[in-house]
C-alpha cells in the first residue's frame, strides 16, 4: 500500500527538497550487499535532526507508513530494505561529530557518522574509536546491528563500547538511555535493548561512545598454515594462552587465491592467520615471540611482517576486501554469507564441518573470520538467477546455525538477523522469542518500525 498523500503532503511540508519519490532515490535505497532483494521503498527522507526525525515518525505512525532507517547500505541481512514499502530514513546528513571528551575517554556523535570519519577527527587526541567491521559503516548502523569486527578479540563489539543513546519511538518520543558515568545500577539497561534492535524499537539519532588510547606500538603479520585444521587449532591454543592478540584473523585458500587475483598479493594458496599485536615496544615484542613460537608448534610458517603503518594499512585493507575480492572469484556473482560464532572449544570442530558441508554441496565458499572470540563466516558464491544453487547454499548455512546453537553459540556473531536469519530465531531462542516480539509489541503496537525485520509481530 503506497505512502497516503495526506502524509506525503506532511513529510513534503516538513522536509522539502529532502523527501523523494523519484525512481532513481528509491532504487539506490532497494540494495543490498548479499542476495537479499526486496521492492524499493516508497519515498525517502533525509532528515537533519531529531527533532526532523521525531516529525517523521509521529507522521508516520499516524498514518501507519512503515519506518526504515538507514545508514550506508552496508548490512548484509536486509536489515535495511523495505519489503512492505513504506519510508527509508536515510540518516546520512545527520553526520557530525557533536563533543569529544578526552579526559573521559568519550565522545558524542550523530547516527550518520562513520567510524573512518570519527577517527579521522580523534588523530590529534591520542584516541581512537576500536570497532572495525570492515566496510566504512555508519556508527548509527553499526550500533543497530551491534557490529563488531577484526578488533574484538581486544577491545569488544559495540555493546561493549555504546554508553549512551538518543533514541525516536515510533510515536515520535525523544528518549535518551545510559548516562556519561563508568557504570550505572539505575534500573533497566535500555542501551543494550536498543543495541541490536535493528530499527525495530526506535530510531538512533545520537551515540555516546567508549573510546580507547592509540597504542605505543603496532605490528602485524601474516602467517601460513599446512592445513585448515592447523591454522584453527593454533587460534584455539592462542587464546587459551592468554596471549594478547588485537586481531587474530583466518583466512582460507579461497581467499588467499582472491588475495593473489586482486591485491597482488604472493601468498602461497593454503590457509594463513593474520595478526596484529598492540601495547608497548616490549609487550609487543614479546607477544609477537610468544605467538611465533605457538604457530610454529601447528606448522605455521613464512611470517611476513608487516613493519610499518603503510604496510599494515595495506594488509587490513586486503582483509577488509575479502567480501568484494571473494566475489571475483565468480564473476557475476553475489553471495549467501553465514555469520556464525561459537565457544573456542568448538572452533576447530565447526571450521572444519563448515568447509566439508561447502564440498559436499559442490560449491564455492571461502571461509574467513574473527576467530579470536569464535567468530566466522562462509561466503557461498552463487549466480543470480540459480534456485537450485541458492538453496544448496541455504541449506549449508542452516546447518552452520544449527552446528552453533546445538554447542551454545549463535547463528549470527555480528552481522545481526535482518530478513536472512530472522527464521532461525526461534530455534535459537526457544520461548524467549515471545518476550521479544511482546517488547516489540509495547513499544511499536502500530507495527511500523523497520516491520519484518528480526522478530515476529504479535497480534
Amino acid at each position: 500500500m503506497p505512502i497516503p498523500a495526506p502524509a506525503l503532503e506532511a513529510l513534503s511540508a516538513l522536509l522539502g527538497a529532502r523527501l523523494s519519490t523519484s525512481g532513481a532515490d528509491r532504487d539506490l535505497h532497494a540494495q543490498s550487499e548479499t542476495f537479499h532483494r526486496a521492492p524499493p521503498p516508497d519515498a525517502v527522507a533525509w532528515p537533519l535532526s531529531t527533532g526532523e526525525v521525531s516529525r517523521i515518525a509521529a507522521i508516520c505512525r499516524a498514518h501507519h507508513v512503515p519506518m526504515i532507517g538507514w545508514g550506508t547500505g552496508t548490512s548484509l541481512e536486509g536489515q535495511a530494505l523495505a519489503p512492505q514499502g513504506g519510508l527509508v530514513i536515510d540518516l546520512s546528513k545527520m553526520d557530525r561529530v557533536l563533543e569529544i571528551r578526552a579526559e573521559d575517554m568519550q565522545v558524542s556523535v550523530q547516527p550518520g557518522c562513520t567510524r573512518e570519519a570519527l577517527n579521522t577527527e580523534l588523530r590529534a587526541t591520542g584516541l581512537f574509536f576500536p570497532v572495525d567491521p570492515g566496510a566504512n559503516a555508519s556508527l548509527g548502523g553499526m550500533a543497530a546491528t551491534r557490529a563488531s569486527g577484526t578488533t574484538a578479540v581486544r577491545y569488544g563489539t559495540m555493546r561493549d563500547n555504546v554508553l549512551g543513546l538518543e533514541v525516536v519511538l515510533a510515536d515520535g518520543q525523544v528518549i535518551r538511555t545510559g548516562t556519561r558515568a563508568a557504570k550505572s545500577s539505575a534500573g533497566y539497561d535500555l542501551t543494550a535493548l536498543f543495541v541490536g534492535s535493528e530499527g525495530t524499537l526506535g530510531i538512533i539519532t545520537e551515540l555516546t561512545l567508549r573510546l580507547h588510547g592509540q597504542p605505543e606500538e603496532v605490528a602485524a603479520a601474516v602467517c601460513g598454515f599446512p592445513t585448515l585444521e592447523q591454522a584453527v587449532e593454533c587460534v584455539t591454543a592462542t587464546i587459551q594462552s592468554g596471549i594478547p592478540m588485537a586481531r587474530i584473523e583466518f583466512v582460507d585458500a579461497d581467499v588467499v587465491r582472491a588475495f593473489n587475483n586482486v591485491s597482488g598479493a604472493q601468498m602461497h594458496e593454503g590457509p594463513h592467520l593474520m595478526v596484529e599485536f598492540h601495547g608497548s615496544p616490549t609487550s609487543v615484542k614479546g607477544d609477537a615471540e610468544a605467538f611465533g613460537a605457538l604457530a610454529a608448534e601447528f606448522g605455521g610458517t613464512g611470517f611476513d611482517w608487516a613493519t610499518t603503518p603503510e604496510a599494515r594499512a595495506a594488509l587490513w585493507k586486503m582483509r577488509h576486501n575479502t567480501y568484494r575480492s571473494c566475489l571475483a572469484l565468480r564473476p557475476g556473482a553475489t553471495a549467501v554469507v553465514t555469520d556464525v560464532c561459537v565457544p573456542m572449544s568448538h572452533l576447530p570442530a565447526a571450521v572444519a564441518a563448515a568447509a566439508e558441508d561447502i564440498r559436499a554441496e559442490g560449491l564455492l565458499g571461502p571461509i574467513v573470520g574473527h576467530v579470536g572470540d569464535g567468530n566466522f563466516h562462509a561466503q557461498i558464491l552463487v549466480m543470480p538467477g540459480d534456485e537450485a544453487e541458492l538453496a544448496a547454499a541455504k541449506r549449508v548455512a542452516t546447518r552452520m546455525a544449527e552446528r552453533a546453537i546445538g554447542v551454545g553459540g549463535t547463528i549470527t556473531g555480528e552481522h545481526g538477523v535482518g530478513i536472512g536469519k530472522k527464521p532461525l530465531m526461534p530455534a535459537q531462542h526457544g520461548p524467549a522469542i515471545a518476550v521479544m516480539a511482546a517488547i516489540k509489541q509495547a513499544l511499536d503496537p502500530e507495527g511500523v518500525l523497520n516491520p519484518g525485520k528480526l522478530v515476529p509481530q504479535m497480534g
